[in-house]
């Protein structure tokens, strides 16, 4: 069994999805590693990730409004305001979602299905460094 990590940077652009894979994808084909399982871990709590559809942009437009819909950013409902109205409502976001995803490695590359793509889906309003450790363990 052999195991690579790395960690990965994205710029965000605030408050939506960005789609992750091609990022991932190129640094899984330097890997040596034909078989496994990838770990992808989001490295902060106003930040998550998810596995959508990357076919129609609606689909990422319509979870951000379903998400704003569903989370209320109204400081009058929370303690924790010291950050910004964005902030609690952020780590509620990310609550719901995800922080690490696993995903199946075959033949060097992501096990995805033919819509799907890798999402770092940012919860705050303004841009953010955000950082992805990955680890792949396979032979």
């Amino acid at each position: 069994m052999r195991q690579a990590q790395t960690e990965l940077q994205f710029q965000t652009s605030g408050q939506g999805l960005t789609e992750v894979t091609g990022n991932i994808a190129h640094w899984l084909g330097k890997q040596e590693i034909d078989r496994g399982l990838l770990t992808v871990f989001c490295r902060h709590t106003s930040a998550s990730l998810t596995i959508q559809e990357n076919a129609d942009p609606d689909v990422q437009r319509d979870l951000e409004t379903f998400f704003n819909r569903l989370v209320a950013e109204d400081p009058n409902l929370y303690r924790h305001t010291m950050e910004g109205p964005d902030d609690m409502p952020a780590h509620i976001r990310g609550a719901l979602t995800d922080v690490s995803l696993n995903i199946p490695v075959s033949g060097g590359r992501l096990v995805l299905g033919t819509w799907q793509g890798v999402y770092l889906f940012e919860h705050r309003h303004h841009p953010h460094t955000r950082k992805l450790a990955l680890h792949l363990m396979g032979n």
